[in-house]
This record gives C-alpha cells, structure tokens and sequence, in this order.
C-alpha cells in the first residue's frame, strides 16, 4: 500500500483587515469572545492523484504545464512523515491547534503559542507571539521554529506567505467539522513525528463519537417502531449563540452544528446561508427554541448575554429557565471536543445545569 502524503503548501488560512477583531465578508466578532471565525471563501481542495502518465510530445506539454501551475500556486509538498528528524521547535497560532500538540505529548517542543491559548494550564506559560489574527512576525522568526503550525479557521493567508518568503517552514490544519478532526489529528501527527500516537488519539475521539451516533440511530430506530405512536416528542429545537451584540449564532458547517444533529436535536439556524450568520431578535423569537447554548468564551458572557436575554424573555428557553452557558470545548476543534459533546448531551437530557 502506497504511503498517503500530505502538503505543507501556501493554501494558508483566509485573510483578515482587522487587529482587533475576526471577520469574515458578513460578520464582526470581538476578540474578546475568545472565538475565531473563519471567512468563508472558496477553497481549493487538494486533488489525489497517482503522478502524470504522458507518453511522446505531451511530455513537454503538461510537464510545463505541471511547473507553471506550482509557480502560480506556490506549492511545496511534504511528505507525510518526514524522511529527516522530525520538528524540534514548534510554534502554534491557534488554541485547538495547541490543545493537539499537547495531548500527543510534544509540549516540550512547543517554543511559541498565541495570547488564547490558555489550556492546558501550562500553556499559558509558553513565549506568546500574538494574537491569532495578528500574531508577530519578528517573534516567531526570533524563536527559530522547525515549523509553524496554523489553522484556517483564523489565521491571516499573509501571515502564512511571509513565514515561507523567509523559508519558516508551516503546515494549515484544515479540519473544521467534527467527522474532519481524526483525520486531521493524524495528519498533523505524521508531520511532526508522532504518527503512532496521533493514530491512538484520533481513535479515542472516533470511537466517542460512534458511540454517539450509534446512539441516535438507536433511538431513531426506536421511534420509528411500532412501539411508538406518531405522538412522539419532536426533536428539541436548540439554538446557540456564540455572540450577544451583534447577535451571532452557529450555523450550518461548524462544530456546534454537528454535535447538535449529533445528539438528535435541531440547529434551528442549520438551514441558513452562511456557517456563523448574524441573527435578529425577531427571528429567534419567531423560531421559539426551546434550548439555548451561549459559548461563554474568554468573558463573563452570563453579564454581556443579559441584555439579550431579557429582550426575548418572551422566549420559551427563556421562560423555562433553558439556557445554558458552554465551556469552551466545542469552540476549539481539538482533543476536549468529545467533553464538549458530553457537556451538551448533559443539558439536553436534565442531568446538568
């Protein structure tokens, strides 16, 4: 069986225009939320492939064609496990990317990490080199990485160019959905040597979400029996909000989105336009939901959230007393994402509040 091979490549993370804040081309949402939302434009996908096959005076043909599209494009590819020593000196710009390198046990090559990553514990002690949309250039450059490892739910794409114009080598986690993250925790793990673990981590966090969904399925299949009447309870409608003002909540294709369908209840933002869309006090009093999840982020969000909260009081999660603070664990695609779905499934099933 053929070795899979992943790039290190300059598809780098989307750009943004702000120091302060995350944007994509619809939203704005402070840093101090402690969340990144990433800008959703289109992506090139990296395309398998097996090598070019051409024979006689196509050779020359789509050989040049071959190197002018790796001149446009930028491209340098990487095996998937190194051929060398593996990176001594790492440098993170992002939190899950951080929660990933310790839980594969490589913190002590860890050299740099941003302001917000702040777990585990130890984390916060590590030289920090910035932000996650504007880290500095001249720190991590000063702290000599073997690698720089970035995400493109946050980081700035000129972050990434600048670190290669000066031959700072990097490598983009691209997972961004729950059924991506094992996949991309073994991917990284190759890069930075540690494959075997990496496979045992991505397996743990696989085997959790089965466990999961087999659950649902077997509930589906229960409610759909003869047993049950079609007066069934209909799935609760949960809605989750990962900023106040502007009013911000989770839509289709994010992590939160996910573990919701995950645990058979709905996502009533699930069938908007955009992952994180702007919403109105008049839309979620329209859907009613009958949970809310509030992200709390690096904030008090329980005092930032109560203005929001007492204008859709009429609200039945509100009325009933159904909102709910979350921990950070489903913002950061990581290793604590299984945690976070426990968290959740905890809420929606009474056993915590």
């Amino acid at each position: 069986m053929k070795k899979a091979k992943i790039k290190i490549t300059n598809q780098t993370p989307h750009a943004t225009n702000s120091k302060k804040e995350y944007r994509n081309p619809l939203i704005v949402i402070p840093a101090e939320a402690g969340i990144h939302v990433p800008s959703f434009q289109k992506q090139e996908t990296n395309k398998k492939g097996t090598g070019f096959r051409v024979k006689h005076g196509m050779t020359i043909f789509w050989t040049l064609n071959f190197i002018f599209a790796c001149l446009i494009l930028n491209f340098k590819f990487v095996p998937l496990t190194f051929a060398g020593e593996p990176p001594e000196r790492i440098v993170s710009l992002a939190p899950s990317i951080t929660e990933i390198v310790y839980a594969l046990g490589l913190e002590a090559r860890l050299v740099g990490v941003t302001t917000y990553c702040d777990y585990p514990e130890e984390a916060k002690k590590k030289p920090k080199i910035g932000g996650m949309v504007n880290p500095s250039l001249e720190t991590v450059v000063s702290l000599k990485p073997d690698i720089v490892l970035m995400t493109t739910d946050g980081n700035p794409k000129e972050f990434g160019d600048r670190l290669r114009s000066l031959n700072v080598k990097t490598y983009v986690f691209r997972a961004r959905r729950l059924s991506e993250l094992p996949q991309g925790i073994r991917e990284m793990g190759s890069v930075l040597g540690v494959k075997e673990r990496a496979d045992k981590l991505a397996n743990r966090i696989e085997e959790a979400i089965n466990k999961f969904r087999d659950k649902r399925r077997e509930t589906s299949k229960y409610k759909n029996s003869s047993l049950v009447t079609r007066h069934s309870p209909p799935k609760k409608r949960i809605l989750f909000i990962i900023w106040p003002e502007p009013l911000i909540v989770a839509g289709p294709g994010t992590a939160m989105d996910d573990v919701v369908t995950l645990l058979s209840a709905q996502n009533i933002a699930s069938k908007a336009k955009v992952p994180y869309p702007k919403y109105s006090i008049e839309e979620i009093i329209y859907q009613d939901p009958d949970i809310i999840f509030i992200g709390i982020g690096n904030m008090n969000m329980k005092d930032v959230s109560d203005g929001l909260l007492r204008k859709i009081s009429m609200v039945t999660a509100v009325k009933k007393d159904a909102v709910f603070y979350m921990s950070d664990r489903l913002h950061r695609l990581g290793p604590r994402i299984v945690e976070g779905i426990e968290e959740m499934d905890g809420y929606l099933n009474g056993v915590s509040k």
